[in-house]
């Protein structure tokens, strides 16, 4: 029988959190940015969409890229 594991994300929608992405991805022009929404995890992954003011769109971000304000 296969256990499965419960996770839980860290941040909570509407929480201001500072991104720090690794080297592949997208530069990020912001720090700070906005939890928009929880999404499944991916992998070992939890993410996250997050939204800097200054940008025209959201990004997904992995927990391990994001710190609290």
């Amino acid at each position: 029988m296969q256990r499965l594991r419960m996770t839980t994300h860290k941040y909570k929608v509407g929480q201001r959190v500072e991104y720090r992405p690794g080297r592949s991805a997208m530069p990020a022009s912001a720090r700070e940015y906005t939890i928009v929404r929880l999404l499944p995890v991916e992998g070992e992954d939890l993410l996250y969409r997050i939204k800097a003011v200054g940008e025209p769109f959201d990004r997904v971000a992995k927990e391990r890229e994001l710190s609290s304000r």
